[in-house]
C-alpha cells in the first residue's frame, strides 16, 4: 500500500478498451500509482466497405448534424476522408462524452470543424452517453433535418445508438446510421494470454476496467473460453472484480454473474478514485 494516497500497488488494473485507448489509460493510470496494464477485449478495424463513409463526407452540406459514438468512430471517419473534403460550416458534430469530443476537435481543426460546431455534455455530467447528449440537442429545430449517426458494428450493420435515432425521429428528422468500423475480438499475443489467465485464476489480484458491454460478450465468449485455465470448465465468474463506466455495463457484467462491481464515470479521477477505493 502506497501511504501517500492509498493505492494497493499489488492489485493489477486490467484496461480492456481497443487500442489504442487501452494503452493511454494504462500509461495515466501508472502515473497516478496503479499497476495498470492494457489487455483490449475488442479490435478496432475499418469497415468491409468505406464507400457509405466517403458519401458521408461528400454529402454532408446536407447534414444538419453528425452524432460520433466513439473515439474510434472519429479516428475511421477521419482516416475515410476523400482527399480534399471539409467539414460543413452549417453541419454540428455532436459526441457523447468528452473523449470523442477531444477526439473530434483533434482531428477536425484541419479540416473545417470550428469548436462551436461541437455539442457534448459537460464534464460534470452524471454519465457520458446519449441520454446525457439529448437534452443539448432537443431544444433545436429537427423537422425536415438530415442526421448521420457515425457508429461501428460488426461487419455487415451498425449496432447501438437506437434510442438517439429515436428520440431525434420523433422530432421530425431523418436518421442514417453509418457503419465506421468494425469491433471484433482481437487476437492476443502469448503475453496477453498469460496476463489474462492469471485475472481468471487469481481474481482477487486484478480489477477488469470494463468500458463496453461488448468487451465482455467478447471477454465471455470469445476469449476466456481459448485460455489454458485449469480446474474448472470456465472461470468463475461470480469471484470478478470489475469497475464499470457505465449502468448498462454493470447489468452486462451482472448477466454474466459478476458480483463485485463498482461503478465509476469514464474519467480518470473517477475512475482512479474509485479504484482507491475498490482496493
Amino acid at each position: 500500500m502506497n501511504p501517500a494516497d492509498g493505492v494497493n500497488t499489488a492489485t493489477r488494473v486490467l484496461v480492456t478498451r481497443p487500442e489504442p485507448q487501452a494503452g493511454q489509460w494504462a500509461n495515466d493510470l501508472q502515473r497516478v500509482g496503479f499497476a495498470a496494464l492494457p489487455l483490449p477485449l475488442i479490435e478496432i478495424a475499418g469497415p468491409a466497405d468505406p464507400a457509405p463513409v466517403q458519401a458521408l463526407w461528400e454529402d454532408m452540406a446536407a447534414q444538419r448534424a453528425l452524432m460520433f459514438v466513439s473515439p474510434a468512430a472519429v479516428e475511421w471517419f477521419f482516416r475515410l476522408r476523400p482527399q480534399g473534403a471539409h467539414w460543413a460550416p452549417d453541419t454540428l458534430a455532436a459526441a457523447p462524452g468528452p473523449g470523442t469530443a477531444r477526439a473530434l476537435q483533434t482531428a477536425g481543426a484541419a479540416h473545417g470543424l470550428r469548436p462551436e460546431q461541437l455539442v457534448c455534455p459537460g464534464p460534470d455530467a452524471a454519465q457520458f452517453d446519449s441520454e446525457a447528449l439529448w437534452p443539448l440537442l432537443a431544444p433545436l429545430d429537427w423537422q425536415g433535418q438530415r442526421i448521420g449517426i457515425v457508429s461501428g458494428g460488426d461487419d455487415k450493420e451498425t449496432k447501438g445508438r437506437t434510442w438517439l435515432a429515436e428520440q431525434w425521429r420523433a422530432k421530425g428528422a431523418s436518421v442514417t446510421p453509418v457503419l465506421t468500423y468494425q469491433r471484433r475480438p482481437g487476437a492476443w499475443a502469448l503475453a496477453q494470454q498469460t496476463l489474462a489467465t492469471q485475472a481468471l485464476t487469481l481474481p482477487e489480484a486484478h480489477i477488469w476496467l470494463l468500458s463496453s458491454s461488448q468487451a465482455i460478450d467478447f471477454l465471455a465468449g470469445h476469449h476466456a473460453p481459448a485460455l489454458p485455465i485449469s480446474g474448472a470448465p470456465s472461470p468463475d465468474w461470480s469471484r470478478l472484480r470489475a469497475l464499470v463506466t457505465h449502468p448498462k455495463i454493470a447489468d452486462r457484467a451482472r448477466a454474466l454473474g459478476v458480483r463485485r462491481i463498482t461503478q465509476a464515470r469514464p474519467t480518470l479521477d473517477a475512475v482512479a478514485q474509485a479504484l482507491r477505493t475498490a482496493a
